[in-house]
């Protein structure tokens, strides 16, 4: 039996997990760069470990340091969380090499699930639709011409290896195909080291819909249902929720069946995701198989009451799956929002710095795995997300009105954060009707960027409410004008707390 896990992440993610092996009866062990020395992970923690300065090359993505310290901590398994070495298949090796438990699926059905090209082969052979496109990398620009014209335009050149956006061109006239080729290359062997890119033919407005799939060592794999992360800036998920607005009885079973044979293709070992792509005529293909825990699995688990860290652990440990197929199902409706220290209106740019002041909202329905705290300065280094925001609800209209008022109720002062943004998206009405598609942020950005002219005047309202407070606190009560309290007050953290408080989305 497991009994230590070597946690090899940091925030939210490194205490979702922690939270899950104390309720095991599972010993945890932290590992923390200098930024985050002060980290709530840290704390958490059975354990905590120093692993090296700030930027994650030097500490969490450095796999000696992290072998080192689960040798020295006496840790019998490693749980990547997400990110940084979740999906490296040499560190899947080396804890193998170690006697080390990976907390995920081998190395082998990493490398070839982590490449988008080799995964379509195998999805081929398996019989999953897959979009249509090339099953080979592309050589040259005439081997691009010949293979684009083939496919025929639009098409979409994507990296062979890595995900997030990265290595991705929409093509949609024949002279950009050289540059898009050429430009896409660049970008992936600047990110993954790799710079073999493909063709798929592009689906107009399709919806990304992902099976979350778990599977022992035994064989045995389960679908625990599916999972719309249409609402997308940049290929990057804002907005999850389950189950899907789209999805029918009928669909969700085959796709469903088709996720299990995917995995079960490769051997599948753990808990991972099959990501598919669907048009308006509720055709589906194969997009792409993430072998790691999501960002948003929270969802899932409420709606199925399914512990996936749990399972992850268990099936990890050469246990059977702790359910059959015909025993799990969903209730009810939940919707995870991505909580970010970045400015919606200023091109969405980080928002590093110190939180003054944090109120996490509470009450039925709602699920907060954060990692913050007031006085906790989220670092420059890392992704900036803070937190994820999970409502459910009896209905999917239950669920966004918990979703608005867990918002709303949401204060972290001293950083910028999306939560206008986020509930400005909640508002809309695609969004309210369930008709969306990942084209959705893009095509209503005019209405969701509208909160700044709506609430212009917000900021000085909060502010001159605070200075008449503060005036009648002292028995100041003689008559001035606004402009008396603007120009001729003494600095002072009121205005600086009601500025951080619009910018917060107070």
């Amino acid at each position: 039996m497991i009994k230590k896990i070597l946690v090899a992440n940091r925030g939210e993610i490194a205490l979702r997990v922690m939270r899950s092996c104390r309720e095991m009866g599972i010993k945890s062990v932290a590992v923390y760069s200098d930024i985050d020395r002060t980290s709530k992970h840290v704390y958490y923690a059975d354990e905590a470990y120093h692993i090296g300065p700030s930027p994650s090359n030097e500490s969490y993505l450095v796999i000696d340091k992290i072998i080192e310290v689960a040798k020295k901590s006496g840790a019998d398994a490693i749980h990547p969380g997400y990110g940084f070495l979740s999906e490296n298949a040499q560190f899947s090796d080396r804890c193998k090499a170690e006697g080390i438990i990976f907390v995920g699926p081998s190395s082998e059905v990493i490398a070839v699930m982590g490449d988008k090209i080799s995964a379509r082969k195998k999805m081929i052979a398996a019989g999953v639709p897959v979009v249509p496109g090339t099953k080979e990398d592309i050589k040259s620009d005439e081997d691009a011409l010949q293979i684009v014209k083939s496919v025929g335009l639009p098409v979409m050149i994507k990296a062979s290896a890595g995900g997030g956006g990265k290595g991705m061109r929409l093509v949609r006239h024949e002279k950009d195909i050289i540059p898009s080729v050429r430009a896409a290359k660049s970008e992936a062997l600047a990110a993954f080291g790799d710079d073999s890119v493909y063709v798929e033919k592009f689906v107009e407005n399709p919806h990304h819909i992902e099976f979350q799939v778990v599977g022992d060592s035994l064989g045995n794999v389960v679908h625990v249902f599916e999972r719309e992360c249409s609402v997308q800036r940049r290929h990057q998920k804002v907005i999850e929720e389950t189950p899907s607005p789209l999805m029918t009885p009928e669909l969700r079973e085959t796709m469903g069946q088709q996720a299990v044979a995917a995995a079960k293709a490769v051997n599948y070992v753990g808990a991972g995701t099959i990501e598919f792509l669907v048009d308006n005529d509720l055709n589906y293909y194969f997009l792409e198989m993430n072998t790691r825990l999501q960002v948003e699995h929270p969802i899932t688990e409420v709606v199925s009451g399914v512990d996936l860290v749990r399972a992850q652990i268990l099936v990890a440990d050469g246990q059977p799956l702790p359910w059959k197929q015909e025993e799990l199902s969903q209730k009810g409706h939940a919707i995870e929002a991505r909580i970010y220290a970045e400015d919606p209106y200023n091109n969405f740019m980080p928002s590093p710095g110190l939180i003054k002041h944090l109120n996490e909202p509470l009450g039925p329905g709602i699920r907060h795995d954060g990692y913050v705290y007031s006085g906790f300065e989220i670092p420059m280094f890392y992704d900036p997300m803070v937190s994820k925001m999970i409502a459910w609800g009896n209905t999917r209209e239950e669920a966004i009105e918990r979703l608005k008022r867990a918002i709303a109720d949401y204060v972290l002062s001293g950083v910028r954060t999306n939560l206008k943004f986020l509930y400005r998206i909640l508002e809309t009405p695609d969004f309210v009707k369930g008709n969306y598609s990942t084209g959705f942020i893009e095509q209503n950005m005019d209405f969701l960027m509208d909160m700044t002219d709506k609430h212009s005047d917000l900021e000085d309202i909060i502010m001159i409410t605070a200075m008449l407070y503060y005036r009648e606190s002292l028995g100041i009560n003689d008559e001035i004008s606004v402009c008396d309290c603007m120009e001729n007050t003494p600095k002072s953290g009121w205005k600086q707390s009601a500025r951080n408080m619009f910018y917060s989305g107070y």
